[in-house]
């Protein structure tokens, strides 16, 4: 029970590093700061960084705010290699 549960802990940071990995990649293409994100997403620039960084659990509603901000649906916030089920890459 505590290696299953142990696998489930790290699978949740995983993907927390990996949504984060993705905003910041997105944000840098559209060349915006994390400041100019945080203002045009409604949101703390601190919870950006903070979840840029895999240390935030940021819900669904954030996303999708987030990726309305850097101008892409949330299919192509999420069609990336990087959510592959079968990728180990973050």
């Amino acid at each position: 029970m505590a290696y299953s549960q142990h696998l489930l802990t790290f699978a949740i940071m995983d993907i927390k590093s990996k949504i984060g990995n993705r905003i910041k990649e997105l944000r840098e293409l559209k060349n915006m700061s994390q400041k100019d994100l945080a203002y045009t997403s409604d949101l703390d620039r601190s919870y950006i960084a903070s979840v840029e960084n895999g240390q935030r659990n940021i819900s669904i509603i954030n996303i999708e705010k987030v990726s309305k901000a850097l101008g892409v649906s949330l299919k192509d916030f999420f069609n990336n290699e990087r959510f592959d089920n079968n990728s180990t890459s973050s």
